[in-house]
């Protein structure tokens, strides 16, 4: 008997495929939808410690008040920035519109400077406020 499964196609692996920034930020906005999952968790945290008590409550607040809380409250805020613009770039695509292979690079790589730019002016506003 012949052996059949040295003459079948391989399947693309990942280092076949050439990155693209449109395929990198739909890795990207599938990510930051798991670290909004993970982010909601701790807003839902600091919500029960609010209504648990002035103490815990004041701890939790300590605890996201220390730089590694601020690293993770600005990721968060990255992350929910970026994922928002990315579905809204997915939206647009829904509406039939941006499908120029040069427009949706552009948008790509547009993105994650938007988002960045966009946490910071939320975080200026934030701690002005």
């Amino acid at each position: 008997m012949a052996n059949v499964t040295n003459n079948r196609p391989l399947s693309p692996h990942l280092q076949i495929y050439k990155l693209i920034p449109t395929m990198v930020m739909s890795i990207v906005h599938r990510i930051t939808g798991g670290a909004l999952a993970v982010g909601t968790i701790l807003l839902a945290w600091w919500l029960i410690a609010a209504a648990s008590g002035e103490a815990y409550f004041n701890w939790i607040s300590w605890l996201f008040g220390t730089w590694i809380g601020l690293l993770v409250l600005f990721g968060y805020t990255w992350a929910l920035v970026h994922h928002m613009l990315g579905g809204l770039r997915h939206f647009m695509w829904d509406m039939g519109h941006g499908f120029d292979k040069h427009f949706s690079t552009k948008m790509a790589l547009a993105l994650p400077v938007a988002s960045v730019g966009l946490t910071v002016v939320i975080w200026i506003v934030g701690l002005a406020v």
